[in-house]
C-alpha cells in the first residue's frame, strides 16, 4: 500500500502516505465495502489529517504563552507546535469529495467528520460548504475549559459567520479530553442540576449533537492508576501528561455491587471508577430526580419542538454567567435562556414572550412581568 509515513499518529497507528494513489483507492474500496453492508454513514477520525505536507517540512515550534489549544491541555506534547504541516493540506479537499460522491451512490448515508486545525471553525466550513464534502463537521472548539457565556457564544456565532452552507455538529466531551462535568465544574465538585443544565444547552445549539458516553449520567473523570492506564501517550509522557484514559473508562449499567458495573463478565481495558459505580444506569432509572432521567425527558420533548431540530440561532448579548438565544424557524420563534453558574441570576426578558414552557420539570426559571429569575444552572424556554 506504498510509503508510511509516521509523522502523526503513535507507531501503533501508522499514518498512511494518500499520495499514493493506490492506498488512496484502498481506502475508498474499504468505505465502499461497509456501504455494501448497509452501514448508514461514516464518523471519520480527524479527517483532515490523511495527507500530510509533500516535502515533510516540520511544523515550528509553538511558543508556551500560544499553547492554548481547543481539546489538549497546554501540557499535552501535541500543544508545542504549530501544526501546518500534518494536517488540513489542499490535496485533502479533493478526497473528501471523492468520498462525498461514493457515498451520494448509497442514498441516505451520511458523512461526519472530526476536525481540529489551527482554524477548526475555518476548516468545518470549508470541509461542509457547496454539497460536496462532507454533510457536518464538529471540532474541539467547545472541548476547552473555557465556559464563559461569552465564549461559547462568539465561537458558535463564529461558525454560522463561516458556514454559509453545510450543517453544524456539536460536542461538550469526546475520547480526547477531560469530562464536560469535571472540566466545566466549579471547585471540581460535579453539580447534577449543572450536567442537567449541559445537556439542554448543547441538544439547543444549531445542528446535531455528539453525546459522549457516560455524559447523560453525569460522569465526571476517572482517577486511573498509572499501572492501569493504557493510552501510549500517557504512558509515555506521564506524569507531565496522564493521557486520556480518565474520559475512557467503562460505562456503568448496572448496581454498584455487580461484577465492573455491569459493563462486562471479565476485567475490563480499563477499570470502572468507584464514583461511577454510584451513578449506573439501572440506579439512575430508579431516580426520578437523575442526571438521566432529565437527560431523557429533555430528549424526548426535544423531538416535538421542530424550531429546535431545524430553526436558525440568534445570540442575544448578555452578562455572564447567562447565555441566550432565539431559535427560528418559518414563523416559529423560541427563546433559549440558560444560566452557567451555581448562583441566582435575573434578566431583563424581551415584551414578545407569550408563552413559557412548563414541560421541564427538571428546569426551573420564573417569569414575572419582564424579569426572569433563573435558579443555579436551570434554563428557560419560551415561544415568542
Amino acid at each position: 500500500m506504498g510509503n508510511i509515513i509516521c509523522i502523526t499518529f503513535l507507531t501503533e497507528q501508522p499514518d498512511l502516505n494518500f499520495h499514493n494513489p493506490d492506498v488512496r483507492q484502498a481506502v475508498l474500496d474499504n468505505v465502499e465495502f461497509w456501504l455494501k453492508k448497509g452501514v448508514d454513514g461514516f464518523r471519520l477520525d480527524a479527517i483532515n489529517f490523511c495527507y500530510h505536507d509533500a516535502q515533510l517540512r516540520d511544523n515550528p515550534a509553538k511558543p508556551k504563552d500560544k499553547r492554548q489549544g481547543r481539546g489538549f491541555s497546554e501540557d499535552n506534547p501535541y500543544a508545542f507546535q504549530y501544526h501546518y504541516y500534518n494536517n488540513t493540506q489542499p490535496e485533502n479537499i479533493e478526497f473528501m469529495q471523492d468520498i462525498r460522491t461514493l457515498l451520494n451512490k448509497y442514498p441516505g448515508t451520511v458523512l461526519l467528520g472530526e476536525i481540529s486545525s489551527e482554524d477548526s471553525l475555518a476548516t468545518m466550513a470549508q470541509y461542509t460548504q457547496g454539497g460536496d464534502k462532507l454533510h457536518m463537521g464538529y471540532s474541539f472548539e467547545l472541548l476547552t475549559n473555557d465556559y464563559s457565556s461569552e465564549y461559547i457564544r462568539t465561537t458558535v456565532q463564529t461558525l454560522e459567520q463561516r458556514m454559509t452552507e453545510g450543517w453544524p455538529c456539536w460536542a461538550f466531551s469526546n475520547h480526547d479530553v477531560e469530562r464536560v462535568a469535571s472540566r466545566w465544574s466549579e471547585n471540581g465538585e460535579i453539580n447534577p442540576q449543572q450536567c442537567k443544565m449541559l445537556t439542554a444547552l448543547l441538544a439547543s445549539l444549531r445542528g446535531s449533537v455528539c453525546m459522549y458516553q457516560g455524559e447523560e449520567l453525569g460522569l465526571g473523570e476517572a482517577s486511573v492508576a498509572f499501572e492501569d492506564l493504557q493510552d501510549p501517550y500517557g504512558i509515555t509522557f506521564w506524569p507531565n501528561f496522564k493521557g486520556r484514559d480518565g474520559c475512557r473508562t467503562p460505562m456503568p449499567w448496572e448496581q454498584a455491587d455487580s461484577p465492573h458495573a455491569g459493563f462486562s463478565d471479565v476485567k475490563p481495558w480499563l477499570p470502572v471508577d468507584d464514583a461511577h459505580k454510584q451513578q449506573s444506569v439501572a440506579m439512575q432509572t430508579n431516580d426520578s430526580h437523575s442526571i438521566l432521567n432529565a437527560y431523557r425527558e429533555f430528549m424526548a420533548w426535544r423531538k416535538s419542538q421542530t424550531v429546535l431540530l431545524e430553526g436558525d440561532i440568534e445570540f442575544i448579548e448578555t452578562p455572564e454567567p447567562v447565555l441566550a438565544f432565539y431559535r427560528t424557524l418559518g414563523p416559529q420563534k423560541m427563546l433559549c435562556i440558560f444560566n452557567l453558574s451555581s448562583q441566582q441570576t435575573s434578566i431583563d426578558t424581551p415584551t414578545t414572550i407569550v408563552k413559557e414552557y412548563n414541560e421541564l420539570s427538571h428546569h426551573c426559571a420564573k417569569l414575572s412581568q419582564d424579569t426572569l429569575t433563573i435558579e443555579p444552572f436551570a434554563c428557560f424556554y419560551a415561544k415568542c
